[in-house]
């Protein structure tokens, strides 16, 4: 049955809690610094093995990030404690990288909003569309789920979009879609919508600022390339 030892059947100094604290975090690998948050493996893998498993199955730690409550309890090992662990884990390291630890944020340019939102939308396996509500001072009051799938207009309707804003009393909307083939740039369908919805915010005085493609890591803002 291959590598069945347990933690601490291994010398103290390799242990990966006792190697944090004696060496210090950055000397710990990937499969050993997640060993210490899940702390315990099965019973027939010890936690070392088992980590170094799921962080393999998932493609690498950006394949960790994007994965979901199902697709962590499908992996051999783990079970309803571990995936909670899990996507503990992720939402923390999605906050802490987006900035959104709570405080205000404040967007003044299209960077803003795709800063806040790429590290949360870049690894999607499917497309999402956001739509990010703002006060009068431009400030995020509120992030929805509009659409889950392939962009079209008959899924994206100005009715849902405005809903949600009117319902927030947002001042002015910016809406936020990934292309999860990486390439962010947008589709004769994502500039239909984007004139659909910049219209009909016209009539109701809440104003669409732009429309953010998310890619692996790049963006296209539909403002800056003077589609919107």
């Amino acid at each position: 049955m291959g590598m069945t030892f347990k933690i601490m059947d291994l010398p103290q100094n390799e242990r990966p809690r006792e190697k944090l604290l004696r060496y210090g975090a950055e000397t710990l690998s990937n499969n050993e610094l997640l060993a210490i948050i899940l702390r315990v493996g099965s019973k027939n893998e010890n936690i070392i093995s088992l980590c170094s498993r799921i962080i393999s199955q998932c493609g690498g730690l950006n394949g960790l990030l994007g994965s979901s409550a199902e697709e962590f309890m499908n992996l051999k090992g783990v079970g309803n404690a571990k995936a909670t662990q899990l996507l503990a884990l992720v939402e923390i390291s999605k906050r802490f990288r987006s900035y959104k630890s709570g405080e205000e944020y404040k967007i003044t340019s299209p960077k803003d909003v795709a800063e806040y939102l790429m590290e949360e939308m870049r690894y999607l396996k499917k497309e999402y569309l956001k739509l990010v509500m703002l006060n009068t001072k431009n400030v995020i009051i509120s992030i929805k789920n509009i659409s889950i799938g392939n962009l079209n207009t008959s899924i994206v309707h100005p009715r849902e979009v405005f809903y949600e804003a009117i319902k927030n009393c947002s001042a002015s909307v910016v809406i936020c879609h990934n292309h999860p083939s990486g390439d962010p740039t947008p589709s004769k369908e994502d500039i239909s919508i984007t004139i659909r919805l910049k219209e009909c915010g016209k009539l109701l005085g809440i104003e669409l600022l732009d429309h953010i493609i998310i890619g692996n890591g790049v963006y296209t803002s539909l403002k800056e390339k003077g589609m919107l």
